[in-house]
């Protein structure tokens, strides 16, 4: 057994764990890779509900705008609840 070992050649050894180190670093790049194309994936789904949830607010927005609208308010009150504006003499100021 002595003489197999010594009939290896002497770089042998280094040749050895220098294509482990390449093999495991092949590994971790194609794993990183992997991990990297799942993480992106991920972003976009995220930035989609972003989108979606940014044109409800939107929407949410334009629709209290329509309902607090002043000119839609004035036409509740005279015709559900017959409000008018009163006229300059039936103001009156009452003092603090």
């Amino acid at each position: 057994m002595n003489r197999r070992l010594s009939a290896m050649p002497r770089g042998s050894l280094l040749m050895l764990v220098l294509f482990i180190g390449v093999l495991v670093s092949a590994i971790a790049v194609a794993y990183s890779a992997h991990w990297n194309r799942q993480l992106l994936n991920e972003l976009y789904g995220e930035l989609s509900v972003r989108d979606k949830a940014q044109a409800e607010w939107g929407r949410l927005i334009l629709e209290q705008s329509t309902w607090t609208a002043h000119s839609r308010i004035e036409a509740l009150a005279s015709e559900q609840l017959k409000m008018h504006i009163p006229a300059a003499a039936d103001v009156r100021l009452v003092a603090p």
